[in-house]
């Protein structure tokens, strides 16, 4: 069990890795090749103490020392200069430096998704806009290496994926246009043939991490059809060889709620040289400009950042709930400690339950292809879960943050305080990489188009099979069982209704089935943990949490004699192993 919060005084300075344990918990689970959990290991624990001491004390000043525009330099000439405060440059330079955006390329090793997503998970807790920046890199380093032709090809992937700050450049991703918005069938930027590259000529909305060196941009060519189908994917370097703007003029930068450290502008192109993303043979005779899969090749990459939005919310909420834990131990009030009092011991419980639910989730999606059935049932369950797990996590770290800072009282108002960054950065989420009506539409593109609900749907039944053979998971398991009944009645139900009422239950839909995949992975959870050495820890918070989402209770709960949040509060919010006994 960990020790009392009581001992620390804040969350900065503390090494997150070490004071998580459902971490170290997942990381066992999902990595059972004794080789991977040792690189993990390796890998991972680095980062706890580098994010959680300097990172995460920059990212306080940062946020009160964002970026500015230099638009002319002293002689009057235009600059289009971001000039940044030392503490963002100096946390970009340390996370580069611990191969943040080139572990994948400097490992000597295959680097399990799990490993990569444990370390977005740990730099999200001291702050999101920077993974926004480093994570947008490493996109646009997947999309070089397989799409960029290959005389820049292997150029461009060193400076991406560099360990040295020096020579590293960043990515960025430039897809929004003010007249599109999600509609991105609707943006009208031009891409002109040039020989071998092609010009771009157009205005872009929402830019952020403005001043990379590398953007994957969405571009309509000449005589290409209207709507998406008609757009192509192009990789645009923001200098040219001799260091002169590449036809790019930044038009201002967002004056934004939150995620203040990295710049987002909105940006003109005037001619910006780009190469196609299409493949080698594609690229040089153009045909991958019209051949209709311009905007597939971009939305690999935004299924990447989607994914790493899920774990910007989960940074969030894992932070709250950390903050809030200390606090509550600190303060007194009435003469004790206010996480004595059973609403504040409900308050915390139910933070670190749905937490934990969360991750469970999200960290699915990075290991989908080890638990199903197969290679093409791993990608149907990938395809789906990440935006669901992007609309849940991002959806509940909002009101973690509001809970979080709550439990601080007036101090969490106070910009002093670390609650209010929190609560800025959160809202953000929800949008970024697709609003959650976007999200809830791509949940059922997913079904009606690829099936992907049905992979789905399996691995929930494989969940309640692992679980069948322990008598403290049948509460939980009954009640995920009937959340699948009900998700199939839902399903078939919607099969057959008109195009409006499903999208007008596309949301309901989607938190239907949000709310199943996470009870069914805590049982899965669950059933890992007792069977490894008899802790039922997680049986407990599979409880809660079916408690809480599967299932309706009588009179609002308050006939419920539960005492969960009373008598198991400390080994739930402080890691304990629980007895099965004292689990029934």
């Amino acid at each position: 069990m960990l020790p009392d919060y009581a001992v620390h005084d804040q969350a900065i300075g503390l090494d997150w890795y070490e004071v998580d344990p459902n971490l170290r918990f997942t990381l066992d689970r999902l990595l059972p090749d004794r080789t991977d959990r040792d690189f993990a290991e390796e890998h991972v624990a680095r980062f706890g103490a580098l994010v959680g001491g300097p990172v995460a004390a920059r990212a306080e000043v940062t946020d009160h020392n964002g970026p500015v525009l230099r638009r002319y330099d002293r002689w009057g000439r235009e600059a289009d200069e971001i000039v940044h405060n030392s503490t963002w440059t100096d946390n970009k330079a340390d996370l580069v430096r611990a191969g943040f955006t080139g572990l994948a390329r400097h490992a000597g090793r295959p680097v399990p998704a799990v490993v990569t997503a444990a370390l977005a998970y740990l730099v999200n807790q001291a702050e999101t806009a920077i993974h926004c920046a480093l994570g947008m890199t490493s996109g646009a380093a997947d999309v070089v290496q397989r799409w960029a032709p290959e005389s820049v090809r292997d150029r461009l992937v060193a400076r991406l994926t560099s360990l040295d700050p020096g020579e590293a450049w960043e990515g960025g991703m430039f897809l929004t246009e003010r007249q599109g918005g999600s509609d991105v069938g609707a943006n009208t930027t031009r891409a002109v043939q040039d020989g071998d590259e092609w010009l771009l000529f157009g205005e872009k909305h929402f830019c952020s991490n403005v001043d990379a060196e590398v953007f994957i941009v969405l571009a309509r060519p000449d005589g290409a059809p209207p709507g998406s189908r008609g757009l192509a994917t192009f990789i645009v370097p923001r200098l040219t060889d001799d260091g002169a703007p590449n036809g790019f003029r930044i038009k201002r930068l967002k004056p934004k709620l939150g995620t203040v450290g990295v710049p987002t502008g909105e940006v003109a192109l005037d001619g910006a040289r780009a190469w196609l993303a299409g493949g080698a043979a594609q690229s040089a005779t153009g045909d991958a400009a019209r051949d209709g899969r311009g905007l597939n090749r971009m939305m690999e990459m935004v299924n990447g950042s989607r994914f790493g939005v899920a774990l910007m919310g989960l940074g969030i909420h894992r932070r709250s709930f950390l903050e809030a834990a200390i606090y509550a131990a600190h303060r007194e009030q009435w003469g004790q400690r206010i996480d004595r009092y059973p609403l504040v011991r409900e308050t915390l419980v139910d933070l670190l339950v749905d937490l934990e639910a969360g991750t469970a989730m999200t960290f699915e999606c990075a290991a989908a292809a080890r638990a199903s059935a197969d290679e093409a049932e791993g990608r149907l369950l990938r395809r789906i879960l990440i935006p669901l797990a992007k609309m849940r996590a991002t959806r509940v770290a909002i009101g973690a943050a509001s809970t979080a800072l709550e439990v601080f009282g007036g101090n969490g108002y106070m910009e002093d305080w670390p609650m209010a960054r929190q609560l800025r950065d959160a809202q953000c989420h929800t949008i970024w990489e697709g609003t959650e009506n976007i999200l809830c539409i791509d949940v059922r593109r997913a079904m009606r188009g690829e099936g992907a609900h049905e992979a789905l749907l399996a691995r929930v039944e494989r969940a309640l099979d692992d679980a069948g053979p322990h008598r403290v998971l049948a509460q939980p398991a009954d009640a995920v069982a009937a959340t699948l009944k009900d998700g199939r009645e839902a399903i078939a139900h919607l099969e057959a209704a008109s195009d409006d009422m499903q999208l007008l239950h596309s949301r309901r839909l989607a938190g239907l089935l949000a709310d199943l995949a996470q009870g069914a992975l805590l049982l899965d959870e669950a059933a890992w943990s007792l069977a490894r050495d008899g802790d039922a820890r997680k049986a407990v918070v599979a409880r809660r949490f079916a408690r809480r989402h599967l299932v309706t209770a009588p009179v609002r709960g308050i006939l419920d004699d539960d005492r969960t949040v009373l008598d198991l509060f400390d080994p739930i919010v402080r890691y304990g192993h629980v007895e099965v006994a004292d689990a029934a």
